[in-house]
């Protein structure tokens, strides 16, 4: 059973009280409390820092100014669709490693880097959610296509995540039992007979 509410207090006798007054027997109780950036490994003096979960100061998430292109951060970003875009972001680096692609000066990747900052205090985001992506997947997923010449995600790809995110808000019990996008399984069906195996293959390694 999947305990979507916090758990207000847990007994010897194995079940859990709620907030709301309920309560149930449990087998396991699995705390899903995310997970923290921190980079023992890395002696870089300060110049990337971890401050209430901001890694920074990263252009695009990736690569910290003054440290590119030697140094890039792949995983940073959250509230995602994480596999499928720290793919594209691989991509990228692997194309700016190559010289295949080109990142900006220092100075106009500081640039941005501050701008980016400038807009999340405007619109006070916490710090905390620097890297949550969310609404703004799709057009940072575009983006790292069109820089490293990629295939960018398909809009059945995107929408199933629309989909996802909207049934989890209304039925966050039962959203994985009942879904109304088998529309979109069709279009991801007839996009992939599109390709043989050994298209698919090469496809993803554009």
């Amino acid at each position: 059973m999947w305990l979507h509410s916090m758990v207000k207090c847990a007994h010897e006798d194995g079940t859990v009280d709620f907030p709301d007054g309920s309560f149930v027997p449990v087998d396991v109780i699995v705390h899903c409390t995310g997970y923290k950036y921190y980079f023992p490994f890395l002696e870089i003096n300060n110049i990337v820092t971890v401050d209430d979960h901001c890694v920074g100061p990263l252009y695009k998430h990736i690569f910290p100014p003054m440290l590119a292109p030697g140094l890039s951060f792949i995983g940073i970003p959250f509230w995602t669709l994480a596999f499928p875009l720290f793919e594209m972001v691989s991509k990228w680096v692997a194309g700016v490693l190559s010289g295949r692609c080109k990142l900006p000066s220092e100075g106009l990747m500081i640039e941005d880097v501050d701008a980016f900052y400038l807009e999340l205090e405007a619109a006070a985001v916490p710090k905390r959610y620097t890297h949550r992506l969310v609404e703004k997947q799709f057009d940072y997923s575009d983006w790292l296509a069109a820089e490293s010449g990629c295939h960018p995600w398909e809009e059945w790809r995107k929408q199933m995540f629309k989909e996802l995110v909207n049934s989890h808000i209304a039925r966050p019990e039962t959203y994985r039992d009942e879904w109304e996008d088998e529309y979109l399984i069709v279009q991801a069906q007839e996009d992939f007979c599109q390709y043989s195996p050994a298209e698919i293959g090469a496809h993803g390694k554009e």
